[in-house]
């Protein structure tokens, strides 16, 4: 008897709750990035002037 295994609803919830940290992690990352740059660049022209 080979019968396929669906997910239980508690898995199901885990994957996607795992799928939502895993993109606001990368969105996070992303905006400290940006955040840095935006840093450097303030820096170097007070630095400039």
């Amino acid at each position: 008897m080979n019968k396929e295994k669906s997910k239980s609803s508690a898995q199901v919830k885990t994957d996607a709750r795992q799928a939502r940290l895993e993109e606001a992690l990368r969105q996070n990352l992303a905006k400290r990035k940006a955040q840095a740059r935006e840093r450097k660049k303030n820096d170097d022209k007070k630095e400039n002037t």
